[in-house]
């Protein structure tokens, strides 16, 4: 490994301490961590940070890094989009990557409501979704401006990071993405999973990936990753990341 290589790792690890809120050991404010910082939960994304940019944990964070990876290693064409933001960790650490690797003609697309999840929907999905409480969850609506100065806290913020502002169901059918080299889920429903899915699932490159951060975590959102990959015959292997995240490479 070349001095600047070792460098540019330590700039991503060190990234990855701050947007989890580990330095500082932020105390979360989530229901059952009881408002004391474990270091054991927040490395394991199983808490919601006070003031981190991310909830998602070490190795939802390296494995995010790995995948892009491979894809800028191997030229997978297309651009890195997060549908579910929250206060914007995991775009700002994609961000910081592409920086890392001087990529300037691929774009950090962040789709969000900046609202808050969406409430149960029973004229689409009659039972889907039903009884999900996400929307009462106001920890989770982060306005766009609040997402924007959080990347401009890390000089990452310029015209590589896009910002797409509503429901999926309304956003991500019209959006100008063309092709997508990652396309990571976070989305917690089913609905939102699948508005995702069926809007930008057919965008992602041969030898591209799809993450779903709440595969492991949320049954609505497994079952509409299920739901899809049998509607379109997908059966390329799904991989576990942490337990609650998961992956799967589109074939080459």
């Amino acid at each position: 490994m070349s001095h600047v290589e070792r460098l540019a790792q330590l700039y991503l690890d060190l990234m990855e301490r701050v947007l989890l809120g580990v330095i500082y050991e932020d105390p979360p404010i989530d229901q059952w961590s009881g408002g004391v910082f474990n270091p054991l939960l927040r490395a394991k994304g199983r808490d919601w940070p006070g003031k981190a940019h991310t909830m998602i944990g070490f190795e939802r964070l390296r494995n995010l890094r790995e995948l892009m990876s491979h894809t800028i290693s191997e030229q997978v064409p297309g651009d890195f989009v997060e549908t579910g933001a929250w206060r914007g960790g995991a775009c700002i650490y994609m961000r910081a990557v592409l920086k890392v690797f001087g990529i300037v003609d691929r774009s950090i697309w962040v789709a969000d409501s900046f609202a808050g999840l969406p409430r149960p929907d029973p004229t689409r999905y009659p039972t889907q979704d039903q009884g999900d409480m996400h929307h009462t969850f106001t920890e989770l609506a982060v306005s766009l401006e609040a997402v924007q100065e959080n990347f401009r806290k890390y000089d990452l913020l310029d015209d590589q990071v896009k910002f797409l502002k509503g429901w999926f169901k309304d956003t991500l059918p019209v959006a100008p993405i063309d092709r997508i080299a990652i396309l990571r889920l976070d989305g917690d429903m089913y609905a939102s999973t699948m508005d995702a899915l069926q809007a930008l699932g057919h965008k992602v490159s041969p030898g591209g990936f799809v993450i779903v951060d709440d595969f492991g975590a949320v049954e609505g959102c497994r079952k509409a990753i299920a739901d899809y990959r049998q509607q379109r015959g997908i059966d390329a292997p799904i991989h576990d990341i942490d337990g609650i995240g998961a992956y799967w490479r589109v074939p080459l």
